[in-house]
């Protein structure tokens, strides 16, 4: 298998990240290590042992699979290979799970709980401390954190998007995001008046701590300066929503919730696809489930007859 080759045109052409490369390339090496072959038998063969011999689940399997039928539809394309033994393979059937999201009220109260780690007068307060002080130290790292959240949840962006923001991705005078997302494509997202006020409160406490910088600066910084990265954003959600809302707690949960909350508001699917940068309507579709299970939930504890047999 010609493995750098094929990450180096997921790289360059497919402008693929980082992290998805290495995904694949450990997915490429786990196969190439198994001793199989890129045929039919040999795939099949490599989705039993990766389903009863290592215990993976029916999603992590077809996880590989796709990687797997990408490499050989582009070894066909470079003539190393005739066919995609991949699509001769059936898939394993997997349970359908239904985004998980937050509660409104839990969210409501998460924001007014904290809202004195995004006013200007905590600022202020900041600013008056001397430089380097912990306390300002700390005062920062609360807006910080606060503010990944807002934006996770205002905006409904990615980790990875989120991460990857720059001051100069902000438009202040037409209050919308600037965002790269997947497949490198570029899309707009409108700002409210009240987030655009955060992130303004929050560059000038970063000018302050860690010094002023060009356009393309990291939009959110670390507290020693740095750019976000993936295990940060997903400690500070961790962090701020701990004492407010019950289960898992993580950055792609925020965007669930945006989405099920419009859409429970009257969006219709087609904004929302755009605003989430979905490829397809299908992706945008699943959170319509979350909206007909809570009307069944209410629908069966409210209606007389819901639970009670036809006479």
């Amino acid at each position: 298998m010609q493995i750098e080759q094929y990450l180096a045109y997921l790289g360059g052409v497919r402008r693929y990240s980082p992290r998805t490369q290495e995904v694949y390339r450990d997915v490429l090496k786990r196969f190439e290590d198994s001793g199989e072959q890129l045929t039919p038998t040999g795939i099949r063969n490599y989705e039993v042992s990766l389903l009863d011999a290592k215990g993976d689940s029916a999603r992590t399997v077809d996880l590989h699979l796709s990687v797997l039928s990408g490499y050989c539809r582009w070894a066909m394309r470079k003539g190393l290979m005739d066919s995609n033994p991949v699509r001769l393979v059936p898939k394993p059937k997997q349970e359908k799970r239904l985004p998980v999201f937050y509660r409104e009220a839990d969210m409501k109260e998460y924001f007014a709980s904290t809202a004195a780690n995004a006013d200007s007068e905590q600022l202020e307060f900041m600013k008056s401390l001397p430089a380097g002080d912990a306390t300002a130290k700390e005062l920062y790292s609360r807006r910080l954190r606060r503010l990944i959240v807002s934006m996770l949840y205002g905006t409904g962006l990615r980790r990875s998007e989120l991460i990857s923001l720059n001051r100069s991705s902000v438009d202040f005078s037409r209050k919308v995001l600037s965002v790269r997302g997947k497949g490198d494509k570029m899309r707009e997202i409108p700002l409210t008046s009240s987030l655009c006020q955060e992130i303004s409160l929050y560059l000038s406490a970063a000018a302050w701590m860690l010094g002023d910088g060009s356009s393309a600066t990291p939009l959110l910084r670390t507290p020693s300066g740095g750019r976000l990265y993936p295990v940060f954003c997903d400690r500070a959600v961790k962090q701020e929503l701990g004492g407010e809302v019950t289960g898992q707690k993580s950055p792609h949960i925020l965007r669930h919730t945006l989405a099920t909350e419009l859409l429970e508001g009257g969006a219709d699917l087609n904004s929302i696809k755009e605003l989430l940068g979905h490829s397809s309507l299908a992706a945008t579709q699943v959170y319509t489930h979350n909206s007909i299970e809570r009307l069944r939930n209410e629908y069966n504890k409210a209606h007389p007859r819901a639970n009670k047999t036809e006479e």
